[in-house]
């Protein structure tokens, strides 16, 4: 009996403990995650390895990675659902970003999204040239310039966002590497359509071992574009007044498709040396947001 009784107590002890157990698992809440940015169209939820988002362990240069090439492509409806909802706020897609243009904030992402699906189902690569943006159609292309310093970068949006108010473009790590807002994490920029015959990919480096004259030279036809124009006579005068500042020759190309647009260019320029002066030059005018272009 004694035997029994105490197996009976010992066993009626474990039962107490499993039942305690079950209730703090019971009264316990759930843990839950904070809403992802991007959740209507990738449910990111409880997926990320890191709480907070950062760059590279040790610094690199990716001056070597061109600028994304603006080209026609077929939009889809993945990333492109119109309107969406994030965060209690209604978006509606820019139904003709042609003349797009904007200024303020950027901010740029990076190891915490890296190798995760974007918006329309792409891999993130923080170290290509993409950007986020909430109303342009999925994929676009945009023009980013730094306000503050002049630099400037071509990136292929293919993803939603920043949701963070005041903010307008997210970039990946090699574009904020770019236009040098990577250690600062935000910077004022101007953010403008590219459309495909606007921009060129920035040249690798070159080789080391190659010849400093062969080094400097540039492909034909290579200008540096000051300003773009829906009506002609806007580029006419404003061509006009830059010119009569400059050493070089100011032209104008105009294009019917898919948009009339008139784009006043600077050259053509056969090496490194005479497009770096052309620069200094419009620097001097207040002028920093030309770039490169091939016609």
């Amino acid at each position: 009996m004694m035997y029994r009784s105490g197996y009976v107590h010992k066993c009626a002890g474990i039962m107490l403990l499993l039942c305690c157990a079950l209730m703090v698992a019971c009264s316990s809440k759930p843990v839950t995650k904070k809403p992802v940015a991007n959740e209507p169209f990738n449910p990111n939820e409880g997926r990320y390895k890191h709480d907070k988002d950062f760059g590279p362990d040790e610094d690199v240069d990716l001056s070597h990675i061109p600028d994304a090439v603006p080209r026609y492509e077929t939009r889809t409806r993945a990333g492109n659902k119109n309107p969406y909802t994030v965060l209690g706020k209604t978006y509606h897609l820019i139904k003709d970003e042609s003349s797009y243009r904007e200024r303020g904030y950027a901010s740029w992402y990076g190891k915490k999204f890296n190798g995760y699906n974007t918006s329309n189902g792409e891999r993130y690569d923080m170290y290509a040239m993409t950007g986020a943006h909430k109303t342009l159609p999925i994929p676009s292309y945009v023009r980013v310039t730094n306000l503050d310093n002049g630099k400037s970068v071509v990136v292929r949006i293919n993803d939603r966002g920043p949701f963070h108010q005041g903010r307008i473009i997210d970039l990946s790590y090699a574009a904020a590497q770019r236009i040098g807002i990577h250690k600062t994490g935000t910077g004022r920029v101007e953010v403008e359509i590219a459309l495909p015959g606007d921009a060129a990919p920035i040249p690798r480096r070159p080789d080391a071992k190659a010849v400093a004259t062969v080094e400097s030279a540039l492909p034909a036809g290579t200008y540096l574009q000051i300003g773009a124009f829906s009506q002609k006579v806007s580029a006419q005068q404003f061509s006009g007044s830059v010119g009569a500042k400059l050493t070089y020759p100011v032209v104008i190309n105009s294009a019917s498709q898919p948009k009339q647009v008139h784009r006043v260019r600077v050259g053509p320029f056969k090496d490194a040396k005479s497009l770096q002066d052309a620069r200094d030059q419009l620097a001097k005018l207040k002028i920093f947001e030309a770039h490169i272009v091939y016609q």
